[in-house]
């Protein structure tokens, strides 16, 4: 239930911004939004790791910063 009011709010709020997405349409969106993590050679042979966002779409980065999902990402 909580998560369904959570979903609702969330789209209430991407309404008002003039993004007019169902629940569905809205969390699909989301989804898509994803973190990757490349490895490159280091030094003695470790790896190294670099986190980051995939591409998104214009609908996705406006959904990423109407939620300021920054906070969460890794640092590009």
């Amino acid at each position: 239930m909580l998560a369904l009011m959570i979903a609702h709010l969330m789209r209430r709020t991407a309404r008002q911004s003039g993004l007019h997405l169902s629940v569905r349409e809205l969390l699909a969106q989301l989804a898509g939004i994803e973190e990757t993590v490349l490895l490159y050679p280091g030094q003695r042979g470790r790896p190294k790791a670099r986190r980051m966002i995939t591409d998104r779409t214009d609908l996705q980065q406006q959904l990423f910063n109407l939620y300021e999902l920054h906070r969460w990402a890794p640092a590009s």
